[in-house]
């Protein structure tokens, strides 16, 4: 049902853009009558729904409009298609299939990813019939990445069946397909049918399930004085099992454990909690913390006191911290540390201190795989560093979350290829972590020129900042955007024929030390849209250190 409901959506997108088309080249006859260059400036920018977010929240001024990112991602350039027949439903993992196979340079597909095709030699004709017509998978093909090495090309192992979603036969007897990645397979024997295309034996691969940290496995500590109260002498469990703590989540909080601790547990529990604020603040004894959001908690007594480092303030448990600053550099420097420690409380959870184990390995070490834990964390780093498209509705689905990461992060292609090798949602989701921590700089794969860095990404598809797109000729690019670039030449004059993006005209990009074509530069065809220009570099020219 929701493959229906966004395949209706593109649908009428569709409809209205070729609608304010057609009202374009009604305004464009009477437009011909001027020269080139006062067209390219007042280019007619009605027959695009361009997104008036930016406009409506004061970031461009009246008469200026923002790309909308939903036009990349419908392909129009490849003109009007038709929906298939046919859907394909998933099969189960281990199943064999036989199936046309499609060896991409430059290209790593993934479950979900779109990618889209212009079919031009007679090899991948017959094979795009063939799977067009198949019983047994139809409109299936498989996406195998190959690459070279040296004078040699090499073919990956691992790849993705795709299933033809959209076609539209030319004139000329070529195709233009959009394909739509469906479930990983590995490569059991490949061989050329007597129609010219490869052929693959294929088996399907069996996905594992999504893991949670066993809820029998720990459990969290109680204070000793609430067990002497509830349990007879010799029943007392000392901790509490976690699927019992989650009924009570008022129980489980901070301040409901600190309530219940004798005078004589305070201290011991502040203690260690000072004891790791300590730790944690050793090595850099000059760090600011604010202190602008730190607020007394008023019932709670040590809510800005300490029992280890701040061993003095017990005997002046009353006194007003306000009159600490600014009398004595002492008294100052006391009070601030204070401060300090009440804010690592406050942003620290200090319950996962207060956990016990009942299992054999201890608590971080089920963290490390808990796929559900790690898809939060993956989610959370998504959001600070890229930020769109919006990956929050994947988080209880970890393994469809770790595919669309996957199949959007700017990385290398070779990067890309190991994740779609990468067995376990887990494991590939604690790689996506590490490369969205590590990931800064963009480096010429020839030369180790940085070309362009992390905080100048630009998101300009609803596919993320990381796309497929096919040229005239069935070369299929993917591409990563940015704002600006570093150590690029430009080749020939811009050229509006083929864009990838509505409105911009394209202009090739070489690197400026060895020469390698990077990418394209896009500018926009008329003064009003927004952004006037970014950068596409492509992802296999792209070296594997991006830090």
């Amino acid at each position: 049902m929701d493959d229906e409901r966004i395949r209706e959506r593109e649908r009428l997108q569709i409809e209205q853009i070729r609608e304010l088309d057609f009202e374009e080249l009604q305004v464009e006859e009477v437009d011909d009558l001027h020269d080139s260059d006062s067209d390219d400036n007042n280019d007619d920018l009605s027959s695009f729904p361009f997104s008036s977010h930016a406009q409506a929240s004061g970031n461009l001024g009246d008469d200026e409009l923002m790309f909308n990112p939903a036009l990349a991602s419908l392909h129009m350039y490849l003109g009007e298609v038709e929906d298939t027949q046919n859907r394909v439903s998933f099969v189960d993992g281990g199943t064999v299939l036989k199936i046309p196979l499609f060896y991409l340079e430059g290209v790593v597909l993934f479950p979900e990813a779109t990618l889209p095709l212009r079919i031009i030699q007679p090899s991948f004709l017959a094979a795009v019939e063939r799977a067009l017509n198949q019983a047994n998978a139809p409109s299936t093909i498989g996406v195998i990445r190959v690459y070279r090495e040296g004078a040699q090309f090499k073919y990956a192992s691992v790849g993705t069946t795709a299933e033809i979603r959209q076609y539209r036969r030319l004139g000329d007897g070529s195709f233009n397909v959009i394909t739509r990645g469906q479930q990983r397979f590995r490569l059991k024997h490949r061989w050329t049918d007597v129609e010219g295309f490869t052929c693959g034996e294929v088996q399907i691969v069996d996905e594992d399930v999504p893991l949670r940290t066993p809820r029998d496995a720990f459990g969290k500590l109680v204070p000793l004085s609430k067990l002497r109260g509830r349990y007879p002498l010799g029943t007392a469990s000392l901790s509490t099992p976690l699927r019992d703590m989650d009924a009570q989540s008022e129980a489980n909080s901070e301040e409901s454990f600190e309530s219940a601790l004798s005078p004589s547990e305070k201290r011991l529990h502040y203690s260690v909690v000072d004891s790791i604020f300590c730790n944690s603040t050793s090595s850099d004894d000059d760090q600011v913390v604010s202190t602008s959001t730190v607020q007394s908690s008023g019932s709670n007594p040590y809510s800005l006191r300490s029992i280890g480092c701040l061993a003095s303030s017990h005997n002046n448990e009353n006194e007003d911290e306000q009159s600490a600053i600014g009398k004595t550099p002492v008294s100052q420097e006391k009070y601030q540390k204070q401060n300090r420690l009440a804010s690592f409380r406050q942003n620290t959870d200090l319950s996962r201190f207060r956990m016990t184990p009942r299992a054999f390995w201890p608590f971080w070490a089920y963290r490390m795989f808990d796929s559900y834990y790690l898809a939060q964390r993956a989610v959370d780093l998504w959001k600070q560093i890229v930020g769109v498209p919006n990956m929050e509705a994947f988080v209880n689905k970890p393994d469809i979350l770790s595919f669309s990461i996957a199949s959007k992060i700017p990385v290398s292609e070779s990067i890309r290829q190991e994740l779609l090798e990468l067995d376990g949602v887990s494991y590939r989701l604690q790689r996506e972590i590490e490369l969205l921590e590590s990931f800064d700089r963009v480096r010429c794969i020839h030369c180790q020129t940085v070309i362009a860095r992390r905080k100048d990404m630009l998101v300009m598809s609803n596919e993320g900042p990381l796309g497929a797109y096919v040229n005239p000729h069935g070369y299929v690019h993917e591409i990563m955007t940015f704002y600006k670039a570093n150590d690029i030449a430009l080749r020939g004059r811009p050229v509006k024929k083929d864009s990838w993006f509505p409105g911009y005209a394209w202009t090739i990009a070489n690197c400026a030390t060895c020469e390698t074509q990077l990418g394209w530069h896009f500018t926009a065809t008329n003064k009003k849209l927004k952004p006037s220009s970014f950068w596409a570099v492509r992802g296999s020219q792209v070296a594997d250190d991006m830090r």
